[in-house]
């Protein structure tokens, strides 16, 4: 194989794809990225048995054929490469030259029919959206995911389409959040639960460009997502994801407009008196036409007061003020609408047409003075 290409399209290929090689495998081959070349175009594929990622980069094949290279070298050599073209060329014992300007390196790599290529998954029904979109909706529910195994349901955000909308929903036992959005066609019913991983890196390699789409596709194990010239394959978590529905409810005692820029402002001051680590709850007072929040820390104390419009009863409450910052921070809007019930009841942050929908529980606290 004897490929040439400019630094620029190698260095962003090999970033995109490294970004599903395994940290840690039994598998050596799987710590590789594969150069491919036998189709006319230039190939990159990445693969850890969970997440693969395939990209086809602009450069001149001089010679066809495929090679595995190390993932970790590759990248560090191409990265550190001066700003030129670089020549790949590889011989029959998978020796491979890498060549830029006066930069040479040797390095040996291995045999590319070893490799686990990507499951092939048929194309049939893709779900259209905007890269800006789907970035967005990653972006607005990712934070809430959990981070350990103990459920992996909830390592995974559930993606559920119906007709013209898709909902995204994630949770990790203290918070829920919910993003629906309107789709420019209408599609049959489906839902998957997508790893936070995968989200993740997809995250990373959107451009995020409003007029550039995203395909995807969805089998009962896998799911593709299609944009520029990339692809990137998961397997989905199993399972039946939790009721949703039963979780959320339209009751409340207590109901506050506020500014959510002061409001985030405010929390946002507080967490200066918490110490990494410490679980020091966020003690929100609510009564007429204002709310004075409170933070009672080993460090210090603080209370502040924001002016609101309430309707129904006072009510003193805590959160975490994390859960709430993640929450505020996505938020489009200039004013948001919190409804509580009671101190041990969950605070709901939702808009009119319900488009997201974010469900926080409280804390128990002591009462600062």
């Amino acid at each position: 194989m004897k490929i040439v290409c400019t630094k620029s399209s190698l260095l962003s290929g090999v970033q995109i794809v490294s970004k599903a090689v395994p940290s840690k495998t039994t598998m050596s081959i799987l710590e590789c990225i594969l150069v491919d070349t036998r189709n006319g175009e230039i190939k990159l594929t990445a693969n850890d048995m969970e997440l693969g990622i395939e990209t086809i980069i602009d450069g001149e094949i001089i010679e066809k054929g495929m090679i595995a290279l190390d993932a970790k070298i590759f990248l560090e050599i191409v990265r550190k490469l001066p700003d030129s073209d670089i020549m790949i060329e590889t011989n029959d014992s998978y020796k491979t030259t890498i060549t830029c300007e006066k930069a040479k390196f040797n390095i040996i790599g291995k045999s590319g029919e070893d490799f686990s290529f990507l499951p092939e998954i048929e194309r049939n029904d893709s779900i259209v959206l905007s890269q800006f979109t789907l970035k967005e909706v990653i972006r607005q529910t990712i934070f809430s995911i959990a981070d350990n195994d103990n459920n992996k349901l909830m390592t995974g955000e559930l993606f559920e389409i119906s007709d013209d909308s898709l909902k995204v929903v994630s949770l990790d036992g203290h918070r829920i959040s919910i993003r629906k959005i309107a789709l420019k066609n209408s599609y049959n019913d489906k839902k998957v639960v997508v790893p936070g991983k995968t989200l993740n890196e997809i995250s990373k390699i959107l451009s995020g460009d409003m007029d550039k789409d995203v395909n995807l596709y969805f089998t009962d194990k896998h799911i593709l997502v299609e944009f520029d010239r990339t692809i990137v394959v998961s397997r989905l978590i199993e399972g039946e994801y939790f009721n949703i529905n039963q979780m959320l409810s339209s009751d409340y005692e207590t109901k506050v407009k506020i500014n959510k820029k002061e409001l985030l402002d405010c929390i946002d001051r507080a967490t200066l008196l918490v110490k990494e680590g410490d679980k020091k709850p966020i003690i929100i007072d609510i009564k007429d036409g204002s709310m004075e929040l409170k933070m009672n820390s080993t460090v210090g104390s603080m209370d502040e007061e924001i002016d609101i419009a309430k309707e129904g009863k006072d009510l003193m409450i805590g959160f975490n003020p994390k859960f709430l910052i993640d929450s505020l921070r996505v938020i489009e809007d200039e004013e948001v609408d919190l409804y509580m019930v009671n101190p041990k009841a969950p605070c709901f942050i939702r808009n009119s047409e319900e488009s997201y929908i974010y469900v926080i529980l409280p804390v128990n606290f002591t009462t600062v003075n």
